[in-house]
């Protein structure tokens, strides 16, 4: 499907024209701060669904039980080791790097306890999807903003550029690769770790196609 097959970041009237833009549009910046509130919203979803972790969270538990630091201190290590694999990738951040820490951390932070926890399997299971659908699109907004990506996107759309595959099976292998390593040193998976690594791909090129156009 061409929803699918989507090899690069679509531009729009409200797209910046470069990541490193100190003075973009207002809807730029709306934008851009509008995915990142929903990407924060699908991954507390993703949490409270309490059937497994994202990949990058098993990749930081696991390094946690070989090392001995806290997950948090390994999540922030391992974006800055992410953004060192940006430099052979010729990856540009912008302020939309630094706003993606901030704004999904503390969407998180004050989201989680107002949020359902299915008692079900089966609602488990759905707000897990539903948490990898809204990250995915939210996502396709923030990326066509052309702000800077956060870390993982950033790496996502640099091996995209590198290699020249769909969007989403670059995802997909890279949450698979994340997901192997965070397992084989101890971190827990569940089947939401699977639906993420799976679903994310796809999910974000759904976003990336609806929101392009939408904006036509």
């Amino acid at each position: 499907m061409k929803i699918f097959s989507i090899r690069s970041v679509p531009a729009t009237h409200w797209s910046s024209d470069k990541p490193l833009n100190f003075s973009p549009k207002p809807l730029t910046i709306f934008m851009l701060c509008l995915g990142l509130l929903l990407f924060g919203l699908g991954e507390s979803l993703i949490i409270t669904a309490s059937v497994g972790m994202s990949p990058w969270t098993v990749l930081a538990e696991g390094l946690s039980i070989t090392t001995e630091l806290s997950i948090g201190a390994l999540t922030f290590l391992i974006s800055l080791g992410v953004l060192l694999l940006w430099i052979p990738l010729k990856q540009q951040a912008g302020i939309g790097t630094i706003l993606n820490v901030i704004i999904i951390a503390a969407v998180i932070e004050w989201s989680l306890p107002y949020l359902p926890h299915p008692e079900t399997y089966a609602m488990q299971i759905l707000q897990a999807i539903l948490g990898t659908l809204v990250v995915g699109i939210a996502s396709g907004i923030y990326l066509i903003a052309n702000l800077g990506p956060g870390p993982r996107d950033g790496l996502m759309t640099g091996c995209q550029r590198a290699t020249n595959l769909p969007i989403a099976w670059v995802r997909v292998f890279l949450e698979i690769t994340v997901i192997s390593v965070g397992w084989m040193l101890g971190g827990t998976i569940g089947l939401a770790t699977v639906i993420f690594a799976f679903g994310v791909g796809p999910a974000v090129s759904l976003g990336l196609y609806c929101i392009a156009s939408i904006s036509r």
